[in-house]
């Protein structure tokens, strides 16, 4: 985005630089890098940067309004309410497409957002690995509000460790080691010592919570919950697991009910000129004539299924539970990022903590995604280059 940086990357670029570049970062955990790294990072400008950042206080305003838990009742399914939810959800992500306005210009819209952690522990080794590679001034940081690696790994000990033994700490997932994510856990379990435990490994007696080491019975306190329920209920033949329901005495970080309460089912509740027109389906009185310019969304879905990106009036008559849906205006990717051959278009996901005491979530630090296909995700831009997951530097 910012010329005189994006044409001496690329003129600097080579190949053997890219490898050398990727195996840095798989050589963190061999074996483990199980997504594809982009060839380059983005360089945002100031102006953009705060576009994003006054976009995301105008819904954190929203998220911190005493009325919306009772707004958000509904996002929950029955079927996964989890007890002891705390006040507020610990982590917060805002996705945030680089697009075209009408007149031409750049402008962030939101995607997405959600009350979940994302690749926060791999981040801080991506970062400092990226900046070296791509030869990063120091005029740019990856991170916001003043933070710096030493700072972030700090906040994040502090939110998901805090003063427990990290041995009563957990990092909760299903089936972890299939997960394409899997060395976020490795690099997690480095910064912060926390195991990575399945939720099928367990054990519940009484209210409390255990998990095995080395032969060990150890009490689980703390959860940093990286397990998402929609996944879950893509999985068979897992048999008798935990009920959630009961009230065991273990934290969450975050809280798994706040995954559905800042989510797409947020979306509608929100106006601003960086979001997209966004509509509860069984709300919508009138059908837009022009849906071909919408994306139609299931609430609970995982990794984006589900998602009908050029919507007919069939797309809709399909629908069976329109209170579970949300129709979206569709928005315009910039072919922002100059490549070898065709532009990238780009999503920067901006990581906000929210830290016991504070009054509201803080932005830190991101993760970027850079695609040539319709939609961001892995599936949709495979046998391509200069695409995937990536980190944004932000112009100080």
């Amino acid at each position: 985005m910012q010329k005189e940086l994006r044409q001496r990357f690329n003129k600097n670029f080579s190949e053997e630089k890219y490898l050398r570049y990727v195996k840095e970062l798989a050589d963190l955990h061999p074996g483990a890098l199980d997504f594809r790294n982009a060839e380059t990072p983005i360089f945002i400008p100031k102006d953009f940067t705060k576009k994003m950042l006054d976009a995301c206080e105008e819904m954190i305003d929203v998220i911190v309004d005493p009325r919306f838990k009772s707004l958000t009742e509904r996002a929950i399914p029955a079927d996964v309410i989890v007890a002891n939810e705390k006040a507020y959800s610990d982590f917060i992500a805002f996705d945030f497409g680089i697009c075209e306005n009408e007149q031409g210009e750049l402008e962030p819209q939101l995607i997405e957002m959600q009350g979940f952690p994302t690749i926060f522990a791999f981040q801080a080794f991506h970062t400092e690995i990226t900046e070296a590679y791509a030869d990063v001034p120091d005029t740019h940081s990856a991170y916001l509000s003043g933070y710096t690696k030493a700072t972030y790994i700090q906040l994040l000990k502090d939110i998901i460790v805090g003063d427990l033994d990290p041995a009563n700490v957990i990092l909760l997932e299903i089936y972890p080691e299939q997960q394409k994510t899997r060395i976020d856990f490795y690099c997690t379990e480095d910064l912060l010592g926390v195991k990575t435990v399945c939720l099928t490994k367990l054990i519940g007696e009484g209210n409390k919570l255990f998990y095995e080491s080395n032969g060990n019975k150890i009490e689980i306190k703390r959860i940093y919950n990286r397990l998402i329920f929609d996944d879950l209920h893509q999985q068979k033949n897992l048999g008798k697991i935990i009920d959630f329901s009961h009230p065991w005495e273990v934290e969450w970080i975050s809280h798994p009910n706040w995954f559905y309460r800042i989510s797409k089912y947020t979306l509608p509740l929100i106006r601003n000129q960086h979001l997209p027109e966004t509509f509860y389906l069984n709300e919508l009185k009138e059908m837009p004539q022009d849906l071909n310019n919408y994306v139609l969304k299931p609430l609970f879905s995982f990794a984006g299924m589900g998602v009908v990106i050029d919507v007919t009036w069939e797309d809709i008559d399909k629908v069976k539970d329109p209170e579970n849906w949300i129709l979206q205006k569709k928005v315009n990717y910039a072919d922002v990022i100059e490549t070898p051959d065709v532009p990238a278009k780009a999503e920067i996901r901006l990581f906000y903590f929210w830290k016991e005491g504070w009054k509201r979530p803080v932005a830190i630090h991101n993760l970027s995604r850079l695609s040539k296909g319709k939609m961001i995700g892995t599936r949709y831009n495979k046998d391509k280059e200069w695409v995937g997951g990536s980190v944004a530097f932000f112009e100080k």
